[in-house]
């Protein structure tokens, strides 16, 4: 994938900013190495904070149609959708329902302020009016983060859906718009979220293999460290018979294994062999020692089957 300029950091008034504070714009820095040096490093875990930031990882870049409802802090409901016609950040329909996309045409070095950004002007537009948050990802949005608008102590319930057809739920399409639902509802390839697992995607890109595609909560290094501890004890990291690890991807800051699995076996089957790998994956994070010379080789291993799409 190409590099993305960096987009210049919001303004952030300094006067009274203790230097060695946290940043007022959420990057978790100090504000001297931050907003106050004049430049804005890129934010890793934009979603960090936000419960479910394993799931909205998966639906920022790797579900195709899913929806969850969120609260904002006054209150107020808004659907999260993981994408909107035409790439599109926001809308409100007539009714006043707000829809947030979570898949952007084009991104800045913070996620979530450019969404914030989208929502932040939705929550202003009147019902069935366009949605004009101004720019937003390259060149560099200028409203809240996430972290400021939704109430964090709501739980995040993801729904997979067959098709986009939630895009036109209440209102009355017309000949064009049903032309483009149709057209976007080729592209989706089936999807399953593994159920009582956090961010285990099923996905079947073709007839002849599916893969399991999982967003782990946990941070990098730790995660490495359990995964090196399970291979050199001689537990292969798979899920059963036919199944392979295929390697494992970083995005926004959290690592996503990924398995080969057979394509005729339907997803739910692949619930309990999940679940049982998770519960070994456990007794592995437990462990506080030093990775032993195995451990370390098998963690090489990991690192050189790692790729970061974000």
């Amino acid at each position: 994938m190409a590099s993305r300029k960096r987009s210049s950091a919001p303004a952030v008034e300094s006067e009274g900013i203790n230097p060695k504070a946290p940043c007022p714009c959420g990057s978790g820095r100090r504000y001297k190495h931050c907003h106050g040096s004049g430049y804005a490093p890129p934010v890793i875990r934009s979603f960090e904070g936000l419960p479910g930031e394993a799931d909205w990882v998966a639906l920022r870049e790797l579900v195709p149609a899913a929806t969850a409802k969120l609260r904002t802090t006054d209150g107020r409901e808004v659907t999260l959708a993981s994408v909107l016609p035409g790439g599109s950040p926001a809308l409100v329909r007539a009714n006043g329902e707000i829809l947030l996309g979570v898949q952007l045409q084009s991104s800045s070095d913070d996620v979530s302020r450019d969404l914030g950004t989208a929502l932040a002007a939705a929550l202003e537009a009147p019902g069935g009016a366009p949605v004009d948050p101004g720019p937003i990802g390259g060149a560099g949005s200028a409203g809240p983060r996430l972290q400021e608008l939704l109430d964090t102590t709501a739980p995040l319930d993801v729904t997979v859906h067959d098709d986009f057809g939630f895009w036109l739920e209440g209102t009355e399409p017309n000949a064009a718009a049903k032309a483009g639902l149709e057209h976007a509802n080729e592209a989706i390839l089936p999807t399953v979220r593994l159920a009582g697992l956090e961010a285990a995607y099923w996905v079947r890109p073709g007839s002849e293999r599916a893969h399991l595609r999982w967003v782990r909560p946990e941070p990098e290094e730790k995660l490495l460290d359990a995964l090196a501890r399970l291979r050199a004890a001689g537990e292969p990291i798979l899920l059963g018979e036919g199944t392979r690890y295929a390697g494992a991807f970083r995005a926004h800051g959290l690592v996503v294994p990924v398995w080969d699995l057979p394509a005729d076996t339907p997803a739910d089957d692949w619930v309990e062999p999940a679940t049982q790998w998770q519960a070994r994956l456990e007794q592995a994070l437990a462990v506080t020692e030093s990775l032993t010379a195995d451990e370390r080789r098998a963690r090489a291993g990991l690192l050189s089957r790692q790729i970061t799409i974000r």
